[in-house]
């Protein structure tokens, strides 16, 4: 079997990732769920080595062998593939994420108008947030789409490594991939700005000196696209904050309050009659909003969204239980991901 033919099965059944691990037979991440892919045997260390080695040019190859972890994309006859590359107990392995060749639009991950909203601004940094798999990146890539076709805009995105492949409409779009077209995230974000840009896109915030560059950037005028890694609106605050040392915490809180346009909170939840549906908490930066951040009371920050809908906010147990009470998902999914599932006892399934 080669991993065109592994990858062809993904497609087929509709697959997020695509797991090989050394010994085991290949799984597939389907609606959240792992599987085997049936009829294949467990995969042998040779075999293995043959399949890693086999999308691999002569450079990755020596970097993936000297520093035991690499990232790459991989364009397979049907979609794009991120991939993972990683030694485990002297093994290699694989983990890859399935990208559609289809730019999603806004309208195909429903995106509500309040997000449009803030991407018809023209400076401020919009955050999307989540863990891993929640789909970040597609809805990422829905909002450059909407910036492409309704502004001639110079966008500027910066990944690790490229995912969906944009083609120019209105915007220019220039796709810039870590390792091959910038040595880092904040190296790239730096010379940026030499770049004309309208829009900048920061695949993942990862460190301090690329958080404080990228809200430095939304300072000077540009609007902002850019993930982290937390699980809703005011942890995300918390931890931009807490990453920088102690003397700076306070001159972060004021750029923050001032640059931070919104914040846009996401999990990808299962769906009761099948697939799996986004569901997002959404924080605006209004004045109330921004007195919090500016005066260090995050803890205030759920009250807030929770009673601010007029603005566009909605909190994360409010769009579940909306979830639940359409019975777009069951009461269990909905009670291991609310913050308060007592909130749920009060609604008839």
């Amino acid at each position: 079997m080669t991993i065109k033919e592994i990858f062809k099965i993904a497609l087929e059944e509709k697959a997020s990732d695509v797991h090989l691990v050394t010994d085991m037979p290949p799984m597939l991440r389907i609606d959240g769920e792992l599987s085997s892919v049936d009829h294949e045997s467990p995969l042998p260390k040779k075999e293995m080595e043959r399949l890693i080695l086999s999308i691999l040019d002569e450079e990755q190859k020596n970097k993936f062998l000297n520093e035991k972890e690499l990232d790459i994309s991989y364009q397979s006859d049907d979609a794009r593939f991120r991939i993972n590359l990683f030694f485990e107990r002297g093994n290699m392995g694989m983990v890859a994420r399935v990208i559609s060749n289809k730019i999603p639009t806004v309208k195909d991950v429903e995106l509500p108008d309040i997000v449009t909203q803030l991407l018809n601004l023209k400076q401020g940094l919009i955050l999307v947030t989540g863990p891993t798999g929640c789909g970040k990146s597609t809805t990422l890539a829905a909002m450059v789409d909407y910036l492409n076709s309704n502004f001639t805009y110079n966008i500027i995105t910066l990944e690790d490594p490229i995912e969906f492949m944009f083609e120019p409409k209105k915007s220019i779009i220039v796709q810039r991939q870590l390792g091959s077209d910038m040595l880092s995230f904040a190296e790239g974000l730096k010379h940026a700005l030499r770049q004309d840009p309208n829009v900048i896109m920061v695949g993942e915030m990862r460190d301090l000196e690329t958080i404080a560059t990228t809200i430095t950037l939304a300072e000077t005028g540009h609007l902002v696209l850019a993930t982290l890694h937390t699980y809703s609106a005011a942890q995300t605050i918390d931890r931009i904050i807490d990453i920088f040392p102690p003397h700076q915490q306070n001159q972060v809180r004021t750029q923050l309050s001032m640059t931070l346009a919104g914040v846009i909170s996401q999990r990808l939840l299962q769906k009761t009659n099948g697939g799996r549906i986004a569901t997002r908490e959404i924080m605006i930066n209004t004045p109330a909003v921004s007195n919090i951040i500016r005066e260090n009371k995050i803890a205030q920050l759920k009250t807030v969204i929770e009673t601010n809908a007029k603005d566009g906010m909605v909190s994360m147990d409010q769009e579940i239980k909306k979830l639940f009470k359409e019975k777009i998902i069951t009461k269990e999914i909905a009670q291991a991901q609310m913050m308060n599932p007592e909130l749920l006892e009060k609604i008839r399934a």
